[in-house]
């Protein structure tokens, strides 16, 4: 796959994974698991890529004695989202010219 595509859909699956609640790295990694593997390194540079890009916002708490850092999503964040998936209406449409079968008109 296309490494600028990948990293594209990876942010997104990312967001998705807080869009409903914050969450810290090893949870986003446990909930994102039935779907798609993810290491623990490539999600903290997806985290500090959005972090940067405001996409979210860090917040650190306390947890059994150590920091925990919690992601929250912005608005940004959520409008990338929305964005998403208006652009996938697009590659499925892509997907389908590619892979259509042969109908015999040549």
């Amino acid at each position: 796959m296309d490494a600028q595509l990948k990293r594209g859909l990876l942010d997104v699956c990312v967001l998705a994974a807080i869009k409903s609640k914050d969450s810290y790295g090893y949870q986003i990694i446990k909930d994102m698991k039935p779907y798609i593997e993810l290491p623990e390194s490539t999600l903290y540079t997806i985290l500090k890529r959005l972090e940067t890009a405001d996409m979210l916002v860090v917040r650190t708490v306390e947890h059994d004695g150590r920091l925990r850092k919690y992601y929250h999503i912005t608005g940004t964040g959520l409008n990338r989202i929305e964005d998403f998936k208006d652009e996938w209406k697009e590659i499925v449409s892509i997907y389908r010219f590619v892979t259509k079968e042969d109908d015999g008109n040549e």
